[in-house]
């Protein structure tokens, strides 16, 4: 061996490592003080849910198909309104040990119910207007969507 090149050998309190596969002992440790919490939700999704729920309402969709679009200045105050009320009817609902996945499940409920009811009552409104102006016409009759069905296109579309 030349100078240049050494060996160190392991001080003589200690082992020398093992020559296999190195296996470490991984406990649960917490390698910082960060819980992740789904509820409640933070601003900005608030701000994305409110988004998709003024999109929805103003834009072609599922429920525009059955109940029209609603204008976008209406779908903006509407939008925040549901959205709104669906957070305060969650966070009222909360258990503070929970992760939220059931909260964030009720919140998402309740904002299907109420934009599903904030466009059954426009076409209501609008309906007895129409009915009362020309009484030959008979408005045709539609089925609503589900609330699962009005769920499934927000998540889509989110």
């Amino acid at each position: 061996m030349s100078e240049s090149q050494t060996t160190t050998a392991p001080p003589p309190d200690q082992d020398p490592p093992p020559a296999g596969p190195v296996q470490q002992d991984f406990k649960k440790t917490p390698t910082s003080g960060i819980a992740l919490s789904i509820w409640p939700p933070v601003q900005r999704t608030r701000d994305a849910v409110v988004a998709s729920l003024i999109e929805t309402l103003s834009t072609p969709s599922v429920l525009s198909k059955r109940y029209g679009t609603v204008p976008p200045d209406e779908a903006s105050a509407a939008g925040r309104r549901i959205e709104e009320e669906a957070y305060d009817v969650a966070s009222a609902a909360a258990p503070s040990e929970d992760d939220g996945l059931d909260i964030l499940h009720l919140y998402s409920k309740e904002i299907s119910k109420r934009m599903l009811d904030t466009v059954k009552s426009r076409v209501g409104s609008s309906s007895a207007a129409d009915n009362s102006a020309s009484e030959t016409s008979s408005p045709a009759v539609a089925t609503a969507p589900t609330t699962d069905e009005i769920s499934t296109s927000i998540e889509t579309e989110a």
